[in-house]
């Protein structure tokens, strides 16, 4: 179904794209900050389902349209940009007392880093353009079945940045965790964290493509 030796070559690639430091993880480091070892990973397993739409998405041709709607792009990439903004403005208005949020939230504190993650990543309309720039460049039609293909390795990426993402967001989360002793401390977390809730948006927001 697939070139062997593309597939590997894909698999080098994938690793160097999930091990460097990008908005995903930065999110992801920021969100276990806040919440704790499992908010960092349901934030990332939340990241890794988006990605996984995204991958449908390209696998059946639906990204394209971002390439002949720019309208569309934009339109998606400020209303992503204001739903970060909007997770900032909560993180720097947090006064919750350490341990609380958890006591509390429980479950519905995961679904929230969950969906908190996928929503981010589902409105960065970079993350579809990157699909449809990347995936097929380790596609060979002769072998036929395109989408399979293509679905292949994108399941294939959304996996290998799942574990690293997840890994990355447990050991945010457990480092958090050891230094929130205080209320002043878990303040100047959920401050770290807004700050980068907002570099984010103003990076989405900034850079047109």
């Amino acid at each position: 179904m697939v070139d062997m030796s593309l597939y590997a070559a894909f698999l080098l690639a994938a690793f160097a794209l999930c091990v460097t430091p990008g908005p995903d993880m930065m999110f992801i480091v920021a969100m276990g900050g806040r919440g704790g070892p499992a908010a960092g990973v349901m934030a990332a397993f939340g990241v890794a389902c988006a990605m996984l739409v995204h991958t449908v998405a390209a696998a059946l041709g639906l990204s394209a349209l971002f390439t002949t709607l720019p309208t569309l792009y934009h339109v998606l990439r400020w209303v992503g940009a204001a739903y970060l903004l909007y997770l900032a403005v909560k993180a720097f208005r947090d006064r919750s007392v350490p341990g609380e949020a958890d006591a509390v939230g429980g479950g519905a504190g995961m679904r929230r880093a969950f969906w908190q993650g996928a929503v981010t990543n589902l409105l960065n309309p970079k993350v579809i353009l990157f699909n449809v720039a990347f995936l097929p460049q380790f596609v060979d039609p002769t072998l036929g079945h395109v989408p399979g293909q293509l679905l292949l390795l994108g399941v294939t990426l959304v996996v290998m940045g799942f574990l690293w993402d997840g890994g990355v967001g447990l050991l945010a989360g457990r480092l958090a965790n050891s230094l929130r002793r205080s209320a002043r401390i878990n303040r100047w977390m959920n401050i770290v964290s807004g700050t980068v809730f907002t570099g984010l948006a103003v990076r989405l927001a900034a850079s047109p493509k």
